[in-house]
């Protein structure tokens, strides 16, 4: 298997296929990839990648598009494969730089788009629904669009017909045979294309390390069901907010025992409207209630459809956990229903969330005691089967961290695709297709670009380290005003802190810095930079050696 080399790619060559993923390989999130022939650009996915722990005040993370600014106009199309945030989350941001490119997708995946473009006041935009066995022409790419079934109805694969050869590029996926929605795989059009010649095979890497096939979805009904029959009082169920097939579920057993449904967070209310309203989710007449007519129905008459399943901050979950959320009060007794699978990165903010509920004595009930989730990725069992379906004659692993990668490709070689033709590479890594022959030629920048608010792509990662330090280790700073005439300190030094409890503990070390204040200055030490250094030394050893922390320490040393 071939990795990526870190030098410049080279110029691509005429009717040779390059393939550079600018997000979702080396990481679970920000999907993206594009292709490039004969000068022009195609797209598939533009998501975001949620931040974690160790990104404080962030709120979203972007692919790689700092990689296409100077390339926005050879842009034939962007594809999304379907509407789930990794994969269409970063799309307003790519047509903030250039709204003109023509957007292709399921009509459920470009209606959840139009809804974020018009957050993003962005009304302009060019929308092309397609369903599967549709065949466009765009530019130098032809492309065919088949049924794939994920956690998510309306997924598509999409083959990318070239000059240089075929690609599948899969999406997310599964091949769950007994679907909700009866919408499955389509192995048939999968095999046709096999028959045709699969040039480049681009699949998805998330279960590659879980051995078998991904459990049907149907098949979780019965413990869904224990949850109801045994819940007397409150019952709170998170979910994603995408997840229509789950929440149909969750609507169905509301309605067999006897259950108002109420929708808790923008996002979960946003996207079931957008799905009823499609025909995705039946809700059954007089069973959905607003939030603010709960209090006129006891907890057991009322099932709480919410967002938060992976623990994030604000979320109505958490709020609840921590006893913030303004309508929703959990008692002792309650029942939380954590219908989800638990994304890499995510484990310390789902476990403080648990711990939260716990603490209140909820019961809680998740993939960890309960079969309350199945996942919407092929497992090892189903990517061997496509392997033996497809017979490609390169593999290119995406979607997942290197882990899971590297898992894919060991999956591809063991059904004879050649360990040379298997290409592992991460964001950036740049693959060409010519003559049948998928290889590493370099590596370009794809980065991550944070999202602050309004502020997209001035934080650093310097900048966030400093926000780490802040949040975790303190910060003090000291002022003083020194005479350089006369060598001596006109006033201070005054040391304030912020993250140390009692700040009078200060007053310890002031005449430290005092004493080495003026000792600098009878040394000769006629410049500020260097006076700064000294109290920053003398204040870094003592709050060390008194509180075991390294704190931002900015001293500032007016000289006169």
């Amino acid at each position: 298997m071939a990795a990526s080399s870190l030098k410049t790619p080279p110029k691509l060559a005429p009717d040779t296929l390059r393939v550079t993923p600018l997000g979702g390989l080396g990481d679970v999130g920000r999907n993206m990839a594009s292709l490039e022939i004969n000068g022009q650009l195609l797209l598939v996915d533009c998501g975001v990648l949620f931040p974690e722990d160790d990104h404080p005040g962030v709120d979203l993370i972007l692919p790689g598009l700092d990689a296409l600014e100077d390339r926005l106009e050879d842009v034939q199309a962007l594809v999304l494969t379907h509407g789930h945030e990794d994969h269409i989350g970063a799309v307003p941001y790519l047509l903030r730089r250039r709204p003109e490119i023509p957007l292709y997708g399921s009509r459920l995946t470009l209606a959840l788009v139009e809804g974020k473009l018009r957050e993003h006041r962005l009304r302009k935009v060019d929308l092309r629904v397609v369903e599967e066995g549709d065949r466009v022409r765009v530019g130098e790419f032809d492309l065919e669009f088949l049924a794939v079934n994920h956690s998510i109805p309306d997924a598509l694969a999409v083959a990318v017909r070239t000059g240089a050869g075929m690609v599948l590029h899969t999406g997310d996926f599964k091949m769950d045979q007994l679907p909700l929605d009866g919408r499955i795989t389509d192995l048939r059009s999968f095999a046709r294309l096999g028959e045709e010649g699969i040039d480049l095979f681009m699949v998805d890497s998330t279960n590659a390390e879980v051995s078998g096939f991904t459990t049907h979805e149907r098949d979780i009904a019965p413990a869904m069901e224990r949850v109801f029959a045994t819940s007397t009082q409150k019952l709170v169920v998170a979910c994603f907010a995408s997840h229509v097939h789950r929440v149909q579920q969750v609507m169905d057993a509301a309605v067999k025992y006897g259950r108002k449904v109420v929708y808790v967070g923008r996002s979960m209310m946003k996207n079931m409207g957008i799905a009823r309203d499609l025909g995705y989710l039946n809700v059954p007449a007089n069973t959905l209630i607003e939030l603010k007519d709960v209090e006129n129905y006891r907890d057991d008459e009322v099932v709480i459809i919410s967002t938060g399943s992976q623990g994030e901050p604000l979320s109505a979950l958490a709020r609840m956990a921590n006893q913030e959320h303004p309508v929703i009060k959990l008692a002792p007794g309650d029942t939380v229903l954590l219908a989800s699978s638990l994304i890499p990165g995510n484990e310390n903010s789902v476990g403080r969330v648990i711990n939260g509920l716990t603490r209140l004595g909820a019961n809680v009930v998740h993939k960890g005691n309960a079969l309350v989730h199945v996942s919407g990725h092929a497992s090892a069992g189903e990517l061997l089967y496509c392997y033996n379906i497809l017979k490609p004659r390169n593999v290119m692993p995406v979607h997942g961290e290197v882990r899971h990668l590297v898992a894919n490709g060991a999956l591809a070689i063991k059904t004879g695709v050649p360990a040379e033709n298997v290409v592992i590479v991460e964001d950036g890594g740049v693959v060409d297709l010519k003559d049948g022959r998928a290889r590493v030629v370099g590596k370009i920048d794809a980065s991550y670009i944070f999202v602050d608010g309004s502020v997209v792509g001035d934080i650093s990662e310097s900048e966030l380290t400093d926000r780490k330090i802040l949040g975790e280790e303190g910060f003090i700073s000291i002022v003083a005003a020194v005479n350089l005439h006369d060598q001596s300190i006109v006033s201070g030094p005054d040391i304030t802190g912020r993250g140390f409890g009692d700040e009078a503990g200060f007053e310890q070390i002031t005449n430290d810095v005092r004493q080495a204040l003026q000792q600098a200055l009878r040394d000769g030490v006629d410049d500020s930079h260097r006076l700064q250094q000294t109290c920053r030394r003398v204040v870094g050893r003592w709050v060390s050696k008194k509180y075991s922390r390294r704190p931002m320490i900015i001293p500032v040393v007016v000289t006169i």
